[in-house]
């Protein structure tokens, strides 16, 4: 009789654990790519920064801990990390979903991505995907984004300093565009992302008209 696979052990503690703080995604995704290089316990390369946005920066998300009900929420950008495991299935790791977490792949993608079928175009989603190696090494931010006009701070920001390289102390624009000549990494339309990471074939079969 075969032996049941040994269950999916997370990369990171739980999530009340994590380095984590509201509306600062892409430093939340940092922290957990610099605690996974600090373990031995999954090669660093099979994990990748995800930014979510697109050109007109408006991207809706599901199961959201922002959202009400099944409404989604519409950032102007999001980052995820994202597993390539060497098991049967990959997995996101998201701070801000009421979803599991780690969450399946399939399952975040039907219950948080979505489909772009019933979305409007300016709403359609796209990816840019960095190895969390390079990101560790080339994302910078000096939080000038979260202040208003006056200077003040729009959400507190995270109690360590800002992340910063030798060439650059902020560059999140870089992270966040959707051109694919700007900065590191890969860019892909939301459905190559999930068919070429998820294993579901309902879900995959109907992207692939699009």
């Amino acid at each position: 009789m075969a032996r049941p696979a040994a269950a999916y052990e997370p990369a990171v503690p739980a999530r009340p654990a994590c380095a984590y703080t509201s509306c600062y995604c892409e430093e939340n995704v940092w922290k957990l790519c610099e605690y996974i290089r600090s373990q031995d316990q999954y090669p660093l390369e099979e994990f990748y920064a995800i930014f979510i946005s697109n050109d007109r920066r408006m991207i809706p998300l599901w199961k959201q801990k922002s959202g009400h009900g099944d409404e989604p929420v519409v950032w102007d950008y999001h980052v995820v990390l994202l597993h390539v495991s060497s098991r049967e299935q990959n997995f996101i790791y998201d701070l801000d979903t009421v979803l599991p977490f780690p969450c399946p792949f399939d399952m975040y993608s039907v219950e948080a991505f979505r489909l772009d079928d019933g979305l409007r175009p300016e709403f359609h989603r796209k990816i840019r995907m960095i190895r969390a190696d390079l990101y560790l090494k080339t994302f910078a931010s000096d939080r000038s984004h979260m202040k208003d006009a006056n200077g003040k701070w729009q959400k507190p920001p995270p109690s360590y300093p800002c992340i910063e390289t030798a060439d650059s102390k902020m560059n999140l624009d870089d992270f966040i565009s959707m051109n694919p000549e700007v900065g590191w990494g890969s860019v892909f339309p939301l459905p190559d992302f999930v068919h070429r990471f998820g294993r579901q074939t309902d879900y995959s079969y109907s992207l692939e008209g699009q």
